[in-house]
């Protein structure tokens, strides 16, 4: 049987995303048939891969599962959290399956996130070479200035590397608070929040309502459905994937 690269093999398993598969693989916590393995190594159908002693399953005709949610604030985007703190995954208990979220949002943070058991599907929205576009409604304080909004829009250094264009609109403008429509089309960690930061805006409130074609519309805060095929198709074409 031909061999695959693991951390394909785990991301195709619905365990985590390809990314965090090949961290776990260079931190040495992956071993196949109880050897630890490197990035490049490859398994086939027969060995057994194991992530800190727990044995990847790996499904036959697997159905694969598309989800969003609206992420309330307190929740951390992990699957598990050492400090006892509330995680999303607790909001998708009854689903029966073991899927796990397309990019993160922090735990003050709100809004539209994905889910899935489908490795390329979340690889290919969190790759930086899609560039699928991301938009927040940001409430900050205390007031925003033409300076301001030139410097967010064109782009300010953040941990050391400048940030992509961005547009940016004012959604409301009150005494003490703007709400903004930021949409990037990167996502790095704590991006909008350190964006603002660095032009001397306060972030009172950030909320994600949408990726790419994909809107958070209506959805109330800790629930989630199904994304519907319209919106399978219209995300697939945004990341140049043949619809199936």
């Amino acid at each position: 049987m031909e061999k695959t690269r693991i951390q394909k093999i785990i991301s195709d398993s619905g365990y985590c995303s390809r990314r965090k598969a090949e961290a776990l693989i260079s931190a040495g916590r992956v071993k196949v048939n109880g050897r630890p393995v490197k990035l490049g190594d490859k398994a086939g159908g027969r060995d057994i891969i194991s992530v800190d002693g727990e044995k990847i399953y790996i499904p036959r005709n697997k159905k694969k599962i598309y989800i969003m949610l609206n992420k309330p604030r307190g929740y951390v985007t992990t699957m598990s959290d050492e400090m006892g703190r509330r995680c999303v995954t607790e909001l998708l208990e009854d689903i029966g399956e073991r899927v796990y979220p397309v990019g993160r949002l922090d735990r003050n943070s709100e809004g539209l996130l994905l889910f899935t058991n489908d490795g390329n599907f979340a690889n290919n929205i969190m790759h930086p070479a899609k560039q699928i576009s991301k938009t927040y409604r940001v409430t900050v304080r205390p007031d925003i200035n033409d300076e301001q909004l030139v410097a967010l829009s064109d782009g300010v250094v953040i941990d050391g590397r400048k940030t992509l264009p961005a547009n940016v609109v004012v959604k409301d403008k009150e005494p003490g608070r703007v709400v903004l429509l930021i949409t990037i089309k990167e996502g790095r960690n704590r991006q909008i929040r350190k964006m603002c930061e660095e032009v001397g805006l306060e972030v009172a409130r950030l909320r994600r309502i949408s990726i790419g074609p994909i809107k958070l519309g209506m959805l109330k805060p800790g629930t989630y459905r199904e994304l519907t095929a319209e919106e399978l198709r219209a995300i697939r074409n945004a990341i140049g994937k043949e619809n199936k």
